[in-house]
């Protein structure tokens, strides 16, 4: 089966300052992808470079088996909901169910016509009326009106209140359930990508920090917690991603394959996704300002 989205190597520099680097992906069809990171992180440049909005400084990237905007079919395939979800303030919302018609070539109008009776919206009222919920749910109608194989989100419920974003997931759940489409999520709550994604990136640095399925990433990470001494004898096969120390005790983040135990001497317990995203973020930031962290939790392995 074809890779949503395949990237070897790619890279974006602004003049000197990179917006991602050496980003190597290899995301599988039928996912439900969070993509996570602080301000910063290449997010926005990740997702850009897939819609074919930026063009890469180098490396290679394919979306759904091609170049991104390779052509009108390939744009065809893809939708685009940016972070302001945009609309056009002084077009109603039946105007912008003509304007998608005119503007995709597989748009199903039963569908857009459906989704705005379903949500209570007035074909008449013009979008600049709208609530800030109402516009998010007016741009993900024409996102998934478009019928294309993969849609991608860029922070789309940042600016909305808690009760529209549950509103937006919900219905974002529901057409995911229907069509079985691919998603690739930008948010930097946390909470709501725990409720509707099933693989995750995270950039920091404008690195790629960690990618993979999130049950299998939940599954090899753990917080283990003892004494310092007993961690020199932590096998080398289990990576250190953070360490705290209290007194007597060391509590370290690490990562381990399914095959390499944690010692039964040592209390270990799994991280939620939360955690686990900030003990990666917190690395990487930590390496950004002294390229010798973890030093000394490293020397648990001497």
């Amino acid at each position: 089966m074809t890779a949503v989205l395949r990237a070897q190597g790619l890279t974006k520099m602004y003049g000197r300052h990179p917006g991602l680097i050496d980003a190597d992906l290899n995301i599988p069809a039928g996912r439900v992808v969070g993509l996570v990171g602080p301000n910063g992180a290449g997010k926005s440049t990740l997702l850009g470079m897939t819609c074919g909005l930026i063009e890469p400084t180098s490396g290679t990237i394919e979306v759904l088996g091609d170049k991104p905007a390779a052509n009108a079919a390939q744009l065809a395939r893809v939708g685009f909901v940016a972070q302001d979800t945009p609309v056009y303030s002084g077009l109603t919302v039946a105007d912008h169910l003509r304007l998608g018609a005119h503007l995709n070539k597989n748009w199903d109008d039963a569908l857009a016509r459906h989704r705005v009776q379903q949500l209570g919206m007035d074909p008449a009222q013009r979008a600049g009326a709208l609530s800030g919920g109402q516009r998010a749910q007016l741009a993900l109608t024409i996102a998934v009106a478009k019928r294309p194989e993969l849609i991608i989100f860029d922070e789309p419920v940042a600016a909305l209140d808690p009760l529209a974003r549950r509103q937006f997931l919900q219905n974002l759940m529901a057409f995911i359930s229907e069509s079985g489409i691919n998603v690739i999520l930008s948010s930097h709550l946390l909470s709501d990508l725990e409720r509707v994604c099933d693989y995750l990136i995270l950039l920091a640095g404008s690195r790629v920090q960690l990618a993979g399925d999130v049950d299998e990433l939940i599954s090899t990470h753990h917080r283990i917690v003892g004494p310092e001494h007993a961690f020199r004898s932590l096998p080398p096969q289990i990576e250190i991603i953070g360490s705290e120390y209290s007194g007597q005790r060391t509590t370290l983040v690490v990562r381990r394959t399914e095959s390499t135990p944690i010692p039964q001497s040592m209390h270990a317990e799994h991280l939620d996704l939360e955690e686990l995203v900030l003990a990666y973020m917190t690395r990487a930031a930590n390496a950004s300002f002294d390229p010798q962290q973890g030093a000394r939790a490293l020397q648990f392995h001497r």
